[in-house]
């Protein structure tokens, strides 16, 4: 089976929406983007594995703040991991590209720019809208 370009993928019929070409196009674009992560990761904590030798109070004090900042990091990396492996799930169980509270589709744009989207815009929004009028004070 050949992979779409990206040209191609927009300029497929609407009726061909989540076809098993477009499917594996975005099964490549996020394993693609996994493996690129993770290989982030594994330097992330290659990097954070290596003893500081200095003993000025300086240079220890920043680099504990550097490593709190890569931890962070990490930690964000990680969850789009999981949100990657997701994506990946519910393409296996054919439900990537539908939005998970409407049904409707997703949309190729939007699933181009934010591949692990399990939202429509709108669903999305209105999503916000809560967190917003639920968010403390």
């Amino acid at each position: 089976m050949t992979v779409l370009t990206q040209d191609e993928l927009l300029a497929q019929p609407a009726d061909a929406y989540m076809s098993d070409t477009q499917q594996q196009f975005f099964r490549q674009l996020l394993l693609a983007q996994r493996a690129e992560l993770q290989a982030r990761i594994d330097d992330e904590f290659t990097e954070l594995r290596q003893p500081d030798s200095s003993s000025d109070v300086a240079d220890i004090g920043a680099a504990e703040e550097q490593r709190q900042w890569q931890l962070r990091l990490l930690e964000r990396e990680k969850k789009l991991l999981d949100k990657i492996d997701q994506a990946l799930d519910r393409l296996a169980r054919g439900e990537y590209g539908w939005c998970r509270d409407t049904g409707e589709p997703i949309g190729l744009k939007r699933l181009l720019l934010r591949p692990t989207a399990s939202l429509c815009i709108e669903a999305k929004e209105r999503e916000e809208q809560r967190e917003r009028h639920q968010r403390p004070v």
